[in-house]
């Protein structure tokens, strides 16, 4: 956008400070912020998050990432090789370049052995020749023998190659190697931690069960009430089970309004203001937090724990009026893997935010042991947790295992 008019220009000429138009369908074709409009954009080749990200004014994007929804007008702020996919494309050619320590050994080695192979061929060539007698031609043929048949060149070449082929291969179905380094360290791996949601299950949640308050008091809030506070709620969060709650509103026709005063509380829930009352709806931790009693909902809750449904707790106006009951689906080949991975000797353990007895219900369907479950651990925590696992012995050497940036 030039003087207030549109002009098709090439990604090539595209600099710093240039406002660009994004329309629905397209790619972001540079690194920028966001100056008007709003639209959801799917970062899935960035992220590995398939949810699309909810992007507005004052929002970063991504090049190369796809604009799903709305017309934007975005300001450049990098190009060329300052932008976030060149910095990846070097990531990975950096990668390629780094060496394994069997490299490492095997250019030591190559450093004696080349030399040694050339004195032995070059020995042999004059023995022939002069000693020997055989002839230039016959010679040259003894010193080409000895320097193919010990072919030193091999040594120096068979890992960098098989490093470059396997981190380039990796790459093109979305697995960055570090370097040759970590890929010899997965090797040594006897211990994976896994991240639960979207990793063993299929990370799409749907609400399977709804408790009101008028099912327990004969009076209060309904299901249908239930759904519209919480899918309004919901409507300011990206997360999988909002997703799951918003749905589940939408098919039964329920209409939503925009929250305001939203506030996303990391690894608890939501607290905002729908209709001029105060609403939370998260886990147990934020309605504690809030000094906001169970009451009759308390039995019903233990219950649905009990038997692995992540529950979601609704409070309006400072009091609980009803539990959300989501569950996602174990994949099928979940077991089978982890199964597979437990009979080549590596302990296995599961990470999650979802409340202990929950996680305890999927633990036992997918044969983790009890002390191997990590529950209620909130999105910042997940690197101590790992490294919880780092220091149990000091010959672990553990794998982390998810598929949010979160995990990354």
């Amino acid at each position: 956008l030039k003087d207030g008019k549109e002009t098709e220009i090439p990604i090539e000429e595209i600099e710093v400070g240039d406002i660009l138009i994004v329309k629905p369908g397209m790619k972001i074709p540079v690194d920028g912020k966001i100056i008007e409009g709003k639209t959801k954009i799917d970062e899935s080749m960035i992220t590995g998050e398939s949810v699309y990200a909810k992007k507005t004014a004052g929002d970063e994007v991504i090049g190369a990432t796809v604009n799903q929804t709305g017309l934007i007008k975005m300001t450049t702020e990098k190009v060329g090789k300052d932008t976030l996919l060149f910095q990846i494309i070097d990531f990975v050619k950096e990668a390629q370049s780094k060496k394994a320590a069997k490299q490492q050994l095997a250019d030591k080695v190559s450093n004696y052995f080349v030399p040694i192979v050339i004195i032995v061929a070059l020995g042999a060539f004059l023995y022939w020749f002069f000693i020997g007698g055989l002839g230039l031609e016959t010679s040259l043929l003894v010193f080409t023998s000895v320097v193919v048949i010990a072919c030193p060149c091999a040594l120096g070449l068979a890992i960098p190659t098989a490093v470059m082929v396997g981190t380039g291969k990796g790459a093109e179905i979305g697995i960055l190697v570090k370097g040759g380094d970590s890929l010899e360290a997965i090797n040594n791996v006897n211990n994976i931690v896994f991240d639960k949601t979207g990793t063993l299950t299929i990370g799409k949640p749907k609400v399977s069960v709804i408790v009101t308050e008028k099912e327990l008091k004969k009076v209060g809030f309904t299901e249908k009430e239930i759904l519209h506070f919480a899918g309004s709620a919901e409507l300011g969060s990206e997360h999988t089970i909002a997703k799951a709650i918003i749905e589940e509103a939408n098919q039964k026709m329920i209409d939503l309004n925009e929250p305001k005063e939203f506030n996303a509380v990391p690894g608890k829930g939501i607290e905002t203001t729908i209709d001029n009352l105060k609403v939370l709806i998260g886990n147990e931790k934020l309605i504690l937090d809030n000094k906001i009693g169970l009451g009759l909902f308390e039995n019903k809750f233990k219950e649905l724990q009990n038997s692995g449904i992540t529950t979601i707790l609704l409070s309006v106006d400072s009091k609980i009026r009803g539990i959300i009951g989501i569950s996602d689906k174990i994949k099928d080949q979940a077991l089978y893997a982890l199964n597979e991975l437990r009979e080549m000797g590596i302990q296995l353990y599961m990470l999650t935010g979802d409340n202990r007895q929950t996680a305890l219900s999927i633990g036992k369907e997918l044969d983790f042991e009890e002390n191997h479950i990590y529950a209620e651990v909130l999105p910042n925590d997940k690197a101590k947790t790992v490294k919880s696992t780092q220091e149990l012995n000091e010959s672990n050497i553990v794998a982390m295992v998810g598929d949010g940036i979160n995990d990354a």
